[in-house]
């Protein structure tokens, strides 16, 4: 059943394959350029089906494929590596076995609700990978660290200071959040959305919001949909600023390190200025927003914004300008364009490998318009080039929200949906978030409630990325190769 972004279909039409068919069409729809973008599990007579979402950038279509309850099925995860941790993780969930996964391994520690006489593992407790030698050695890194930063933990298999193998182990953050949704939409479900991943607060309220506004063909207004917009790339500058500035950090280049901690709370600031919290909660809504923007509030706005831009590209020439931090940046942490492209790398690191992945080009939401944002590509696929797609987009961003403003539609802000949600329906709401591509998928019951909601944040697709970007490099590379990347826990574990 193929589909567009923003329009919700009925489940009755996706036909419910048998196992080898079901894997056949997603290898037949990998194979001619199509991505995956979730696989999960909806409980249904007879057992536990699962259901798998792809989507292809050429023309922003989706497919949704069912197949029937099966205790195992064939892994994909041989033929399609970017399904090896949506495997893992059905696995841990339903107990389905898809039989040749090179490796279940826990990616929760959630326990197996089919099989509730095992006892759930306890966090970090796995097998993992060993390199045998006289001189491999290992090195464990968390789920403690030295920062003040969420738990996960990295051990290295290294023969000196080469890294010949990089494995993560999260799961210590999860708080069963997609589980709380099940039989929503209720109160809590938008604060959910809002803390599914602090630091992206718009970008998954505006995914839930654009699935919620699929469900119940709610037409936003143009005046809502651009604040939104605004909002969501502020959260963008707001981040990328951060980023920029810890890179610099990590290779001991001070001064950019210290102006972009200051430039990120003047673009969080902007954020609190807009809806009076810096981190966006409360804005987004389904079917629009809940704060208008007067004028008094736009020139601030407009002013603000042309002083926070001269100071970020004032920090950022710094850091570009000088040669001994493009000597630790140049060359480091390469993925090459193939590997993203088979693990399913999106967001700024797969741009960075010349991947043209951006869903705001993609899957645009309606009225935002499909190409009103450059899409920034580097060819390099290491840190510099991760950097830099950063750094252009920053401009990108500015200049979008300069020209939002001035072009600020007239009209109402938001269109309040329906109450009650259509029964037997899907619907997909995608959104670019600063990290990449943030998809939320709901299967609604017969009673218009949630029978099954799958969050996948833009962290699930590209912490393998991160292992792979390690490979024989030197561990002293894995604080810079990891802040280029900027992974999320949360919103991996939820």
């Amino acid at each position: 059943m193929e589909f567009p972004h923003c329009q919700a279909v009925p489940l009755a039409g996706a036909a419910v394959l048998p196992p080898v068919l079901f894997r056949r069409e997603i290898l037949a729809r990998v194979d001619a350029g199509w991505r995956m973008l979730a696989l999960f599990g909806l409980p249904c007579p007879g057992g536990v089906g699962l259901c798998c979402l792809l989507g292809r950038d050429a023309d922003g279509r989706l497919a949704f494929l069912r197949q029937v309850p099966a205790e195992s099925y064939p892994s994909l995860t041989p033929d399609c590596p970017q399904a090896h941790l949506f495997e893992r993780e059905v696995h841990e969930q339903w107990g389905i076995v898809p039989q040749g996964h090179p490796w279940l391994k826990p990616v929760r520690f959630t326990g197996c609700p089919a099989r509730p006489e095992e006892p759930r593992p306890a966090p970090g407790v796995a097998d993992h990978f060993h390199l045998r030698g006289e001189e491999a050695h290992e090195v464990a890194v968390g789920p403690v660290h030295a920062g003040i930063i969420e738990p996960g933990h990295f051990r290295f298999q290294c023969s000196g200071e080469d890294v010949y193998h990089l494995e993560i182990s999260l799961g210590f953050q999860h708080r069963g959040i997609e589980a709380r949704l099940i039989g929503g939409p209720d109160k809590r479900t938008v604060h959910f959305m809002e803390t599914l991943a602090g630091d992206t607060t718009i970008g998954h309220s505006l995914a839930h919001a654009a699935l919620v506004e699929a469900l119940t063909e709610t037409a936003v207004p143009a005046r809502g949909r651009a604040i939104a917009r605004i909002a969501l790339e502020l959260e963008r500058l707001a981040n990328h600023t951060g980023d920029l500035g810890a890179m610099a950090g990590d290779v001991g280049y001070q001064p950019t390190m210290a102006y972009c901690g200051r430039i990120r709370g003047d673009f969080l600031n902007l954020t609190g200025l807009v809806c009076g919290n810096r981190f966006g909660r409360g804005l987004v809504r389904p079917g629009g927003v809940a704060f208008d923007l007067d004028k008094p509030i736009i020139r601030e706005l407009l002013s603000r914004l042309e002083l926070t831009r001269r100071a970020a590209f004032g920090a950022a020439e710094l850091l570009f300008l000088s040669s001994t931090t493009l000597a630790r940046f140049e060359g480091t942490g390469r993925v090459s364009a193939e590997t993203a492209r088979e693990i399913g790398l999106v967001g700024p690191p797969a741009r960075a490998c010349g991947l043209p992945r951006d869903a705001r080009h993609a899957f645009p939401l309606p009225g935002a318009g499909p190409k009103d944002i450059p899409m920034q590509l580097h060819d390099f696929g290491g840190v510099y080039a991760r950097a830099l797609v950063r750094r252009l987009e920053m401009e990108a961003s500015l200049d979008f929200i300069h020209d939002a403003l001035i072009g600020l539609p007239e009209g109402p802000v938001r269109q309040t949906p329906a109450g009650v949600l259509p029964g037997g329906m899907v619907a997909v709401g995608l959104t670019e978030g600063w990290r990449g591509e943030i998809c939320h998928v709901a299967v609604t019951g017969d009673d218009g409630r949630f029978a099954a909601y799958k969050v996948v944040d833009p962290s699930f697709h590209n912490w393998f990325g991160l292992a792979v970007a390690l490979r024989g490099q030197q561990i002293s590379d894995f604080p810079l190769c990891n802040k280029s990347f900027n992974l999320s826990y949360c919103g991996h574990d939820l």
